[in-house]
């Protein structure tokens, strides 16, 4: 895209920056964790998806136009996965990255 000033203007680093962030950290049931990775990484907004040693299986990353639609990611798609037994959400802080 072009401005009249002949200046180009990148649209998708002005997209970047008014994107709601989460990191869901996920615990899930013994030996599901390939097959919860596969279905986090089909779902819409989901940027990155890792599993992880320690007190959660699995850690990913969410980014949404806004901070209720990441909330309706969260709530409606993640947390209702099958063999899924606790998450707990991290928020960004906008301006803080």
């Amino acid at each position: 895209m072009k401005t009249e000033n002949n200046r180009s203007i990148d649209i998708f680093a002005l997209y970047r920056y008014t994107m709601a962030t989460a990191y869901v950290l996920i615990n899930c049931e013994l030996g599901s964790e390939e097959a919860i990775i596969s279905q986090l990484k089909a779902i819409a907004g989901v940027k990155e998806v890792h599993g992880t040693f320690g007190a959660y299986d699995i850690l990913a990353k969410i980014e949404s136009p806004t901070v209720e639609a990441l909330r309706e990611i969260i709530t409606w798609k993640i947390r209702k996965i099958e063999k899924i037994r606790s998450t707990l959400t991290l928020m960004g802080i906008e301006g803080q990255s």
